[in-house]
């Protein structure tokens, strides 16, 4: 080291010879290709990196890696490109990085918001559950706006983001999540059985630990070094796919995990043809779980003081990069692995001012080794507060039981009381941990999806028993995957470091009175005295502290902070740890951008636009087009002069006195095929079909388990074994899964094929007395005759020469017939249909007439006439339940009390009294309008319209009671009066439905 530089000569992986320039708030500063923003900070001497989130306390960095929770930066490569909270040990550094500190004003040095930390007193733990309270009118003027404005440490970017995302989908046999030693020896084993391995790491070099352990051996090599070698024989390998600075952030069902991959973050100018992220969802047979363990730091008074960082974390810097994190570097620790640390820094020129060990007269190798270099070693001490403000000064010690001080001048501390091992994923499985005692930590324990845990993260302490435990269970995983046979050998480990078990929660230094902030959760800004707090107000659970107080909460996820907290609230509850029990961990596991969850799936892209094949037809009419669910449907098709309503008003006259055409392709559509096919529909819907015969339809209603209609459509039985089941447009996806789910989960034992085919026909509604007419001249094979073809009756033939199946249903009460064709012909039968329905003067009418013509004859429509509280009682559809069944979905729900209570909302017709009053879908509905404020609401108004074939405005609605008050006079409170409406009926054209039949 010289001058302002902590770089040390020759230490460290990565040439010093290339520079990369760098600036940090500004100013220009010099690092190396290989350097993290954290590792380049460093080296420059940088510790302060930050503000804390409540007490804007100066923060340094904690650790080297995704843990970190302090060195949260912002980095700008434009003004569009802008990425607030990133972590610094992470952030890879190249040539021209712009560099951010956040959650500080005017400047990191000078922050006014450090204020807050003199007023600490009044912002202990829970304060926000206590205050803002009054005066009331206070909330939205002044708490919610200054609350909003404090919340967050970075600032959102305020520009769309230019960059682009990708994402893949994965299947492979074993995916290894975690590229240390355990993860490289697990894929090994897997991938030299032949089986699909995907090998995945958060970091841009594979090794974990083994970058910074100086003291590993494995087949002879360095440990480093085997790690890089072991990697390249993995990549060279046709079955074995490896993906570097890519993390594993979520874990779910039946072995699901999404990965998100950094393609070129650490890039000076990436390609535009370079994805920024990218997310992998990655589907798994066997699943190996290698994340290792994270350090803990010390909990003691002014413990965040920037310098002071996890001994772990200053060898990394030391070995890996090259950089030394101080000149007079004390420790302070509870385990061995923080001698490592100390001797390595030694060994590099650095001065180790100090070990202090809270333990009483440890023994080792490594405690022996640090006495030989000279290095003063204080036990049974505890370091009870840190001095400095900007950097740390000083370590003031004291003997663990009480007595005498003593300050040591320092400007680094490390510090270390053992590695908890990192079960989040574990946890997101599903899986239940288990406490060891002996340990005093929680690993793995009831495993819920088919994965196993390796190594440090399994509690699996040594590198030897890591390596075989690894290896292991890469093999059984490779063979549980299908493998038949291993033709590798087991990685041979020649030397290695072991570690003793350190300690959990609060060091002496920690206090018990109102004042020290010994900091446990440095990310939320929460010291051992709010855990203590939080029992003392009554917090039991260690889900209402972790509330109380946020410790590990938000980004973090307790990563450095859980396995603390909880050993102080079971101290001030006086209870073993595994009774106040732990956490849930969520993921994500480290934050991920919205670009990599949406990836393309923005712009025009944000959801997929799916048009009929008849689309272009009705593009070139001029008609209107609007959004339904995914789809572009024709709302209505204009002539010159007409507006909206004048268009609708024809289109419906026009299919009452003639015909109409309408593209129902939209409907959902999906084949029920097999033996069992009519016992399976039986199950589903409400109706009975075991007599119904090939070649008729029937309307169905779908429930869910409560009772409540879930889904509605004509089924149509082609054969003994096959049904053409329609849905509505928008519940398609999530009827073909409601089938899927049944199908699979309880009636497995049913030989049924489900098959969307919605894609697949084109549907040519054809409605009116004159629709006949239209299509037989074009028909071949099929009678039209009534008698032959009745009402709700299906025959397949063809028509234009090209397949058809022929409905003969109507969703107007006119005469009405729905022609399937392949999509492909879809427009060639529907202009075929159009010029043979302009000889009877038919016109095309789009979605809007659609809905005024089924209102005129009280047709429902699933998500408009019901909320999802409506049964088919409630919509008069009584008589679509089969009432000799025994079971179907939802039987037992429609018996529930509350269900087949009087004064239920149901299904009615609406008039007007003023009839050229149409109104609002979705106003309320009251008996009496001069009531005080606010008033009881009786119902509400679901459909409304004018109709041009009734010459007045009509609605359905759903109102309580609704069928017991016909001819009743109730009101509609509007903005500008109040409406009286009369309760009908809810078929307002043709009563005596003889229309059907022209």
């Amino acid at each position: 080291m010289s001058g302002a530089s902590y770089r040390i000569s020759g230490a460290g992986r990565f040439s010093q010879a290339k520079t990369a320039r760098f600036s940090f708030d500004g100013q220009s500063y010099a690092g190396i290709e290989g350097d993290t923003l954290a590792s380049a900070l460093l080296a420059n001497g940088v510790h302060l990196v930050g503000r804390s989130f409540k007490y804007h306390r100066p923060r340094g960095i904690l650790s080297a890696g995704a843990e970190e929770p302090n060195a949260l930066v912002e980095i700008r490569r434009d003004a569009a490109r802008k990425t607030p909270n990133v972590r610094a040990t992470v952030q890879e550094l190249y040539d021209g990085l712009d560099a951010q500190s956040q959650n500080r004003w005017p400047s990191l040095s000078f922050d006014l918001g450090a204020v807050s930390d003199i007023a600490s007193p009044l912002l202990s733990a829970g304060f926000y559950y206590k205050t803002f309270m009054w005066p009331k009118a206070a909330w939205k003027t002044l708490y919610e706006p200054k609350i909003r404005a404090a919340a967050g440490l970075g600032v959102s970017p305020d520009q769309p983001d230019p960059d682009h995302y990708s994402s893949r989908y994965a299947h492979c046999d074993v995916l290894v999540l975690g590229g240390g030693a355990a993860g490289i020896a697990a894929a090994l084993a897997a991938a030299e059985t032949g089986v699909r391995v995907i090998l995945a790491d958060e970091q841009a070099e594979f090794g974990g630990s083994l970058r910074f352990e100086s003291g590993a051996k494995i087949d002879g090599q360095d440990g480093f070094a085997w790690a890089q070698a072991a990697v390249a024989k993995l990549a060279a390998m046709d079955n074995v796919r490896v993906l570097s600075r890519t993390t594993a952030f979520g874990y779910y069902a039946q072995n699901f995990i999404g990965l998100v991959e950094r393609v070129s973050e650490h890039l000076r100018t990436p390609g535009h043809e370079l994805a920024r992220e990218r997310l992998w969802q990655v589907r798994a047979k066997r699943v190996v779980l290698a994340s290792g363990a994270i350090e803990r730091h010390m909990v003691f008074a002014d413990n965040d003081r920037p310098g002071i960082m996890l001994a772990g974390a200053a060898r990394t810097y030391l070995n890996h990069y090259g950089v030394a994190v101080g000149r007079n570097v004390g420790v302070y620790t509870a385990n061995d692995s923080a001698y490592s640390a100390a001797i390595d820094l030694k060994k590099a020129g650095v001065n180790v001012a100090a070990i202090v060990d809270l333990r009483d007269n440890p023994t080792g190798p490594v405690i022996d080794e640090a006495r030989a270099l000279g290095i003063e070693i204080n036990f049974g001490r505890a370091v009870i507060r840190a001095g400095g403000k900007l950097r740390v000064s000083s370590m003031t010690v004291q003997p663990k039981n009480g007595g005498g001080e003593r300050t040591i001048p320092v400007d680094a501390i490390l510090m270390s009381a053992g590695w908890t091992p990192s079960v989040h994923l574990f946890s997101q499985s599903r899986g239940k941990v288990a406490f060891n005692d002996e340990t005093k930590r929680f690993v793995p324990g009831i495993y819920a999806q088919d994965c196993v845990s390796v190594g440090a993260c399994n509690g699996t302490d040594g590198l030897s028993a890591t390596v075989d435990e690894a290896y292991a269970a890469g093999a059984k995983a490779a063979r549980d995957a299908g493998a038949k046979t291993a033709k590798g050998s087991k990685p041979k480990v020649d030397a290695s470091e072991s570690w003793s078990r350190g300690m959990l929660g609060a060091a002496p230094g920690a206090g018990s009175d109102t004042t020290v902030k010994a900091f446990v959760d440095f990310q939320n800004d929460v010291t051992a005295k709010d855990i203590r707090q939080a029992v003392h107000e009554g917090m039991r659970s260690i889900e209402h502290v972790k509330r109380f107080t946020t410790n590990g909460m938000a980004t973090d996820q307790g990563k450095t902070s859980n396995m603390h907290g909880l050993a102080i609230a079971a101290e001030v509850l006086g209870k073993p740890i595994p009774e106040v029990g732990l956490t849930t961990f969520r993921a994500p596991y480290t934050p991920v951008t919205f670009g990599a969850i949406v990836s393309h799936a923005r712009g025009p892209l944000f959801d997929p636009t799916r048009k009929t094949a008849i689309h272009p037809w009705a593009e070139a009419q001029g008609a209107v087009f609007e959004d339904v669910g995914q789809w572009k449907r024709a709302w209505y098709f204009p002539k010159a002069g007409e507006d909206m309503h004048a268009a609708v008003d024809r289109e419906c006259v026009a299919v009452r006195k003639t015909a109409g055409l309408f593209d129902a392709s939209t409907l959902g559509k999906i084949e029920v095929v097999g033996p069992d096919a009519a016992k399976f529909m039986e199950l589903l819907y409400t109706n009975p079909w075991e007599k119904l015969e090939p070649g008729r339809c029937r309307y169905g209603i779908m429930l869910r388990e409560d009772g409540f209609i879930y889904d509605d459509g004509v089924v149509g039985r082609l054969a003994p074994d096959r049904f053409h089941v329609t849905t509505t447009t928008g519940g398609a996806p999530r009827v073909m899964n409601h089938m899927e789910d049944y199908l699979q989960t309880e009636f497995p034992h049913l030989n049924v094929w489900l098959t969307s085919i919605t894609e697949q026909w084109a549907v040519i509604a054809v409605q009116g007395p004159k629709s006949r007419d239209i299509i037989a001249p074009l028909l071949e094979g099929i009678d039209m005759s009534d008698e032959a073809l009745p009402h709700m009756s299906v025959r397949e033939g063809k028509i234009c020469g090209v397949p058809t199946r022929l409905f003969r249903m109507s969703f107007t009460g006119e005469r009405g017939f729905e022609v399937n064709v392949p999509a492909d012909y879809g427009q060639a039968v529907w202009e075929a249909l159009w010029a043979e329905g302009q000889k009877h003067g038919a016109a095309a009418y789009g979605t809007e007439a659609m809905h005024v013509l089924r209102a005129e004859k009280g047709y429902i429509i699933v998500g408009q006439d019901t909320d999802g509280t409506v049964t088919p009682n409630d919509a008069g559809l009584d008589w679509a339940v089969g009432k000799k069944k025994t079971d179907f979905v939802g039987i037992r729900g429609l018996t529930r009390p509350d269900l087949v209570a009087r004064g239920r909302k149901q299904l009615v017709g609406l008039k007007t009294r003023d009839s050229e009053v149409v109104l609002e879908e979705g106003a309320q509905i009251v008996e009496d309008p001069k009531q005080a404020i606010p008033m009881k609401m009786i119902g509400h108004v679901t459909s409304s319209y004018w109709s041009e074939n009734c010459g007045r405005s009509i609605a359905l609605a759903l109102v309580a009671g609704g069928r017991d008050r016909m001819g009743e006079t109730l009101y509609v409170p509007m903005p500008n009066g109040v409406i009286e409406v009369e309760v009908t009926g809810m078929v307002f054209f043709d009563e005596t439905g003889g229309r059907l039949n022209g």
